[in-house]
């Protein structure tokens, strides 16, 4: 068992609700945030599944965490966010995210595997975990999602849990890189809105033939794939064709220079 990740448990579940309570009466003093019910679609289409799933987003906000949780809270589900392992270091803060059964990410060191462990010891609970397969927020001048990483790939291939992509669209609105509480205040007038889509599930292991590690290559193909439907979503609710149907490429993802 993980040593990283333990069950919130009846504590947890109490403050978690409390939590979504008070953050969900600041995200409605400030913005809009609709869940939409996509007329004609399959119900699983529309909501999230019960068990074990990673749920995956675009990344264009620093409010982007908070607008997920609630948005999934709509939907029945608790979400154990990943996110920076720095987050668990600040003050009361770091406590309440363990307790919610929030898993840190300590990106670019020896102990980023971990990560991944508590996240499939979560699953393992039935849990429904979230995280951004960018990484990072978008670098993209008109908030398209980047290329994904492969970790939510990875961790469906260990876990057999499916991946459902939640897009989300007008978050930059709310919490945007500047003059953050400047926005926050004009918000309380503007209250700008914030729609969400939510896709089928995708079985990566499915999709890998049933192998839990398969070559880096194929990774890397269902990662592309995977990042395909989630911005498809993002599309869908801008009502604009994506330049880089699989995310806009990375300093990384260049090809070097003759």
């Amino acid at each position: 068992m993980s040593a990283n990740w333990r069950h919130p448990g009846r504590t947890g579940a109490i403050i978690y609700a409390l939590l979504a309570a008070v953050f969900g009466g600041l995200v409605t003093a400030t913005s809009r945030l609709q869940v939409e019910r996509q007329r004609g679609r399959a119900e699983v289409a529309r909501r999230l599944p019960d068990g074990a799933v990673i749920v995956i987003s675009n990344h264009t906000s620093y409010a982007d965490g908070v607008l997920l949780v609630l948005a999934c809270r709509r939907q029945g589900r608790s979400l154990r966010m990943l996110a920076t392992a720095g987050v668990f270091k600040v003050p009361v803060v770091g406590w309440l995210g363990r307790r919610l059964g929030f898993i840190p990410v300590s990106r670019g060191t020896k102990d980023a595997a971990g990560s991944l462990d508590a996240a499939v010891e979560a699953l393992s609970h039935g849990e429904a975990v979230g995280l951004y397969p960018e990484g990072r927020l978008t670098r993209d001048p008109a908030m398209w999602p980047e290329r994904a990483k492969t970790g939510a790939v990875r961790l469906a291939l260990r876990s057999g849990a499916p991946i459902v992509p939640v897009a989300m669209v007008g978050a930059h609105e709310v919490v945007g890189r500047r003059r953050i509480l400047l926005r926050l205040m004009a918000n309380v007038i503007r209250r700008p809105r914030v729609e969400v889509r939510i896709g089928a599930p995708i079985d990566a292991l499915g999709l890998a033939g049933g192998v839990t590690d398969p070559p880096p290559d194929v990774v890397r193909e269902i990662a592309d794939s995977t990042m395909a439907e989630l911005i498809e979503l993002v599309a869908e609710l801008r009502g604009e064709e994506p330049e880089h149907p699989t995310g806009v490429p990375r300093g990384e993802d260049s090809p070097p220079q003759p």
